[in-house]
């Protein structure tokens, strides 16, 4: 079977917004489990969790191209920034159709459920954002992920819960060594913390 070789690697993540800081943070024995502060979770059995924290999409992305991406599709195109350019690849000289991407996560754009509901019971569903169902798509990290970089090879998107990253890397090994692609994107990304309290007035409460 073809060798396959990890070239580049991306990480956004709770322990920093790169490789070399979350590596740096984990031989240090640091966690990236925290008291929650996306929302007020003083009211839950659980109040800390594994947050993002200090992720700018802009650092990472053109601001109208952020706007229409879901938090967990900004993860991918900052993780894959990051990669393409640790792995040195020239993408103006390699055939885009034969680059790959095969990303994995386990529910899309969770917030963007609640955000949307909000605005279906508070303002009617005429004035749901058109742009909701491509945002929160759980192939819509892989898809941003190839609109930003041009890459026009084999996609798809593995939604296998807490493996998915993990089964991501392996099938995107297989897609290489099948010769369906000869460089694949891998990897997983999720953003699923968010809690509304805001449907109380139509007597629904819930929690994402």
């Amino acid at each position: 079977q073809p060798r396959v070789v990890v070239t580049g690697m991306g990480a956004i993540t709770p322990l920093g917004l790169s490789v070399d800081t979350f590596w740096g943070r984990c031989i240090k024995g640091e966690s990236g489990i925290a008291p929650i502060e996306l929302f007020d979770a003083s009211e839950f059995p659980c109040t800390v969790g594994g947050e993002v924290t200090g992720f700018l999409p802009t650092d990472f992305i053109a601001r109208k191209n952020a706007r229409r991406m879901a938090r967990f599709s900004q993860f991918a195109v900052a993780a894959t920034r990051e990669a393409l350019e640790d792995s040195g690849l020239d993408f103006n000289s390699l055939d885009r159709e034969r680059i790959g991407i095969v990303l994995g996560n386990g529910n899309g754009g969770f917030p963007d459920f609640e955000k949307t509901a909000e605005v279906l019971f508070r303002r009617g569903g005429m004035r749901i954002d058109p742009f909701f169902l491509p945002r929160v798509l759980p192939n819509m990290a892989a898809a941003n992920v190839a609109i930003e970089f041009g890459v026009l090879g084999y996609n798809t998107t593995v939604v296998t819960a807490c493996s998915a990253g993990t089964q991501a890397i392996g099938e995107g090994m297989e897609v290489i060594r099948r010769g369906v692609s000869d460089i694949v994107i891998a990897g997983g990304t999720e953003a699923g913390i968010r809690v509304g309290r805001f449907l109380g007035d139509a007597g629904i409460d819930y929690a994402v």
